[in-house]
């Protein structure tokens, strides 16, 4: 077991591409053949160690720890299957994309499709993130599948655009079309929601901890109680703290759609504290 550390040297001039860096794919790699990796680089390819400096001490498990300006390093933790990937700091597009197991960790902000097409593991991101999150990869229809994804600041349009699986949580506010087509799975908020929540939304369910939106008119409210369900939900989410912490104590008011698109998803607003 090991924890490989890339320094980022400079920024880079161009986007790069690092698919394929894993903590998997780097374990059984000496230091000099982890320096030789190609990564994308703009419309070619790099040596890995023209852009990073590459250590490795002994670890608890395997591990990539990355340092420095990383806003233009794209695709950190694309289709990862195990290990950890820690980012110390602003990531590019597509983090943790395809992920299928593992954790990643960004103690910055992310860019594009940050989780699109995760089907397992956890991805940790302290700061906001970019249109498109937990939804498809462009020209596919399926979103996030699976795992658990949780954004401490704020997200971008189309969250969990197409979402089929999985627990997607918000602390901050989200933007227009917040789960849009919707298929299964769980979103939760803690701010604000843009226009057109669950727009074509089909099934799965999400959850208002913050401000309250005004349900679209193609939603219907629910006549059926359902506080067994809402007991066993609100106190899964309510493990993660902040905005969801007093969940299972608050009643609610369920809307149900998007009947413009025969759904029978559910919007699920919490009852404010008086």
């Amino acid at each position: 077991m090991s924890v490989t550390t890339l320094r980022l040297r400079q920024p880079p001039s161009l986007r790069v591409d690092l698919r394929g860096v894993t903590p998997a794919a780097l374990a059984g790699l000496a230091v000099k053949d982890i320096e030789r990796l190609p990564v994308g680089h703009g419309n070619g390819t790099l040596d890995l160690a023209e852009l990073f400096d590459v250590t490795r001490v002994e670890g608890t498990d395997d591990a990539l720890r990355l340092q420095g300006d990383l806003a233009r390093i794209d695709r950190i933790g694309w289709q990862m299957a195990s290990g950890r990937i820690v980012a110390e700091g602003a990531v590019g597009d597509y983090a943790g994309a395809g992920m299928s197991g593992g954790e990643l960790r960004v103690q910055g902000h992310a860019g594009l499709l940050a989780a699109c097409e995760m089907t397992g593991g956890l991805i940790t991101v302290q700061g906001n993130v970019g249109d498109f999150a937990a939804s498809t990869l462009p020209g596919s229809m399926d979103g996030m599948r699976g795992g658990t994804f949780i954004v401490h600041g704020n997200a971008g349009a189309r969250f969990g655009d197409r979402m089929r699986r999985g627990t997607a949580l918000v602390f901050g506010d989200v933007g227009d079309f917040a789960a849009s087509r919707m298929v299964a799975g769980t979103i939760a908020i803690g701010g604000r929601a843009g226009a057109h929540p669950g727009y074509g939304m089909r099934r799965g369910s999400v959850v208002f901890a913050g401000a309250a939106p005004a349900a679209p008119p193609t939603f219907v409210p629910a006549i059926a109680a359902a506080e067994v369900f809402w007991q066993l939900l609100a106190r899964d989410l309510q493990r993660h703290g902040g905005p969801f912490a007093s969940l299972a104590a608050r009643p609610i008011r369920r809307h149900l759609g998007d009947t413009a698109a025969a759904g029978k998803g559910e919007l699920i607003i919490p009852a404010p504290w008086t």
